[in-house]
C-alpha cells in the first residue's frame, strides 16, 4: 500500500496575513500553528506534505520551510488558481474567491495518488488527531464502497470566546460512522449554553454539549480525488448560472453526497484535544499561552526541526 500523504490547504493564508512574512508567529520560538501541525503529522508517521497555495506564495513558503520543517518532511506545493478549470468553461468576470475547499484539494491530482489527509494551515488539530488518521489511512482499502473517515471534535473544545464560529456538525450513528454534516456559520456560547444562529440573532438553536463537529480534518483513499474531479463540471455549471461570483466548491458537501449515495462510509475518528485557532485577533493571546505550556510540559520540544 501507498503510504498516507498529508495536503494543507494554505491558498487562503497569504490574502488574510498580508503576505507570509507578516504572518503572526504563536509558539515560543517564533512558530506558526502550521509548524505544530507538521511535527505533530511527522510525529504520527507522515512522510510527505502537499502545500496547496497561491502561486505568488511560493517564494515566501520556501522560506519559512527549508531549513525548518523539509529538514524531516518531503515538501511539494501546488496551486489552487481560479483558472484551473475544465475545458468548456469560462472564470466569471470579475470573480476573485476561490472555488472553495473541494477545488482546493483537486490542485493536489497530479502529485497524490494514493490515500491523504486534508488539513487547513491555521488550525491547531493535536497529537492525537494525526495519530487517528494516519492509523487509518495506513490500512484503507476501498471495497463495495469508499472508506473515508473525519476526526471529530466536541463541541465545547471547538469555540472562541471572541465571537462565532463555523462547523460542520455531524451527525454518528451508534457504530461511529457519519450519517451527514450540516455546515453551521455562526455558533457560539450564550448564557452558557452552545447554540447556533442562521437569522443573524434573531433566533438561536441550542447544540448539546458533546456534539461532534468536523474541523475540516479529513482521510480519504484516492477515490476522493477521481470523484472531485467529477464532480467539478457540475458544480460549476450550477453555480456559474446561480451563484458566479461567489459559488464554492465544498469539501464536505462532496463527503456528504457520497454518504447519501451510499458511495462512502466515513469513520469518525473521535479526539478529545482542544482546537486552537486564531478566528480572531483577540484569539491570538489565548493561543499563544497554550502553545508555550505545551512545550513547558514536554509535548513539544523547544525547538521542533532537530532529528
Amino acid at each position: 500500500m501507498k503510504k498516507p500523504v498529508l495536503l494543507i490547504m494554505a491558498a487562503g493564508m497569504g490574502s488574510r496575513y498580508g503576505g507570509l512574512k507578516q504572518m503572526d508567529p504563536v509558539g515560543p520560538n517564533g512558530e506558526l500553528i502550521i509548524d505544530f501541525s507538521l511535527y505533530d503529522a511527522w510525529k504520527a508517521g507522515f512522510e510527505k506534505v502537499v502545500f496547496v497555495i497561491k502561486r505568488e506564495m511560493e517564494e515566501d513558503f520556501r522560506a519559512l520551510m527549508d531549513n525548518k520543517a523539509a529538514n524531516c518532511l518531503e515538501i511539494e506545493y501546488v496551486f489552487q488558481e481560479l483558472t484551473d478549470i475544465p475545458e468548456g468553461f469560462e472564470v466569471p468576470a470579475e470573480r476573485v474567491k476561490p472555488w472553495g475547499t473541494g477545488h482546493a484539494v483537486l490542485a493536489g491530482r497530479h502529485t497524490i495518488d494514493g490515500p491523504f489527509a486534508v488539513i487547513n494551515a491555521d488550525d491547531f488539530y493535536g497529537r492525537q488527531a494525526f495519530q487517528h488518521i494516519y492509523d487509518f489511512l495506513s490500512s484503507a482499502e476501498d471495497g463495495e464502497q469508499y472508506r473515508f473517515c473525519m476526526v471529530g471534535y466536541q463541541i465545547e473544545n471547538t469555540l472562541t470566546e471572541n465571537g462565532t464560529v463555523a462547523r460542520g456538525v455531524c451527525s454518528v450513528d451508534g457504530d461511529g460512522m457519519l450519517q451527514n454534516i450540516v455546515e453551521r456559520t455562526k455558533i457560539q456560547r450564550n448564557d452558557g449554553v452552545i447554540q447556533f444562529t442562521e437569522d443573524d440573532g434573531a433566533t438561536w438553536t441550542d447544540l448539546e454539549e458533546g456534539t461532534i463537529v468536523s474541523m475540516n480534518l479529513w482521510g480519504f483513499t484516492h477515490s476522493m480525488m477521481v470523484e472531485l474531479e467529477k464532480e467539478f463540471p457540475r458544480f460549476l455549471e450550477n453555480a456559474l448560472k446561480n451563484n458566479p461570483q461567489k459559488g464554492e466548491y465544498f469539501l464536505p458537501f462532496v463527503a456528504d453526497d457520497l454518504i447519501r449515495e451510499g458511495k462512502a462510509t466515513v469513520n469518525v475518528l473521535k479526539s478529545t484535544d482542544k482546537w486552537h485557532g486564531v478566528t480572531y485577533r483577540e484569539d491570538r493571546e489565548n493561543v499563544v499561552n497554550a502553545l508555550k505550556e505545551m512545550k513547558e510540559n514536554g509535548i513539544y520540544p523547544q525547538n521542533l526541526w532537530i532529528k
